[in-house]
């Protein structure tokens, strides 16, 4: 079996599997309210399919395809698996999430690569939105910025409760961290010699803003998102953001430096042994 079939067996498995486990299951007994979670299954699916059509005619190198696979099965175990159902009544499980979907998800897509395998597909249709994805990546600090903001939103208490209720807000907060996410680590992972600079102070950055929220939520004495969430919960919560999401920046940060070291030392003239 080809890895193109395999990894579609698995997607459908994979939803097949999650379904019936989630409160926010496909198929349960009110199908109508769950039209946001059909339509981000379609999305999902229709992803994964459109890079395994662009595969056969841009193949993609075994390292990026792996990346790929796993960053669907992991989206899709992470919105329609036992965790979303675990996150609605528990802070550090959705703080769990989260973190997968802007520490694990994201940076797996933007070491995937996948726009040639998309744009083998799509053609013209499609090259408007792939120029402009490759375009903002050329502004790492920018899209720090822009993916900031969407933590710290999302993490008001007001939104926060309101994706809990509403399957739609639900749905779009998600969205939200995958794609703002994936933008951030492009530009910072893909980061040309003359925009290490920028990279280096976008992963700074976002360490030092993800760390304070954490240590907001670790710190605090009461709950911030209602009497019924226990303080506790919360605390780990923040610490969850705070140390293991403290050490992928920093991780992130020292490969972008040892990589542009890299390129240093490969460019200087080396001296000759023989003289």
């Amino acid at each position: 079996m080809s890895v193109a079939h395999r990894a579609a067996a698995t997607l459908l498995l994979g939803l097949a599997w999650a379904a019936p486990a989630a409160a926010h299951g496909l198929f349960d007994a009110h199908l109508a309210e769950r039209t946001p979670l059909l339509i981000t299954a379609a999305l999902v699916a229709a992803a994964w399919l459109l890079y395994l059509l662009g595969g056969r005619r841009v193949p993609p190198r075994p390292h990026e395809a792996l990346c790929f696979h796993a960053a669907m099965l992991l989206t899709v175990l992470s919105v329609f698996g036992p965790l979303d159902e675990w996150a609605e009544t528990s802070t550090s499980w959705h703080m769990t999430q989260h973190m997968l979907f802007i520490l694990v998800i994201a940076p797996l897509w933007a070491l995937a690569r996948p726009l040639p395998q998309w744009r083998g597909v799509t053609g013209w249709f499609g090259q408007r939105v792939w120029t402009l994805l490759l375009r903002a990546g050329r502004y790492p600090t920018a899209l720090a910025l822009l993916h900031g903001a969407i933590i710290w939103i999302w993490h008001t208490p007001r939104l926060y409760v309101l994706a809990l209720d509403n399957l739609w807000v639900h749905a779009f907060e998600h969205a939200c961290f995958l794609f703002t996410g994936w933008l951030f680590w492009w530009s910072v992972l893909r980061a040309n010699r003359k925009q290490v600079p920028q990279a280096l102070m976008a992963v700074l950055l976002t360490l030092m803003h993800t760390g304070l929220l954490g240590a907001l939520l670790t710190f605090g004495s009461v709950s911030f998102y209602g009497a019924e969430r226990d303080v506790a919960d919360q605390q780990l919560a923040g610490l969850i953001m705070w140390v293991p999401g403290g050490f992928v920046y920093l991780a992130a940060g020292g490969w972008i430096a040892w990589r542009w070291l890299g390129r240093l030392w490969h460019s200087q003239p080396q001296p000759d042994d023989g003289l």
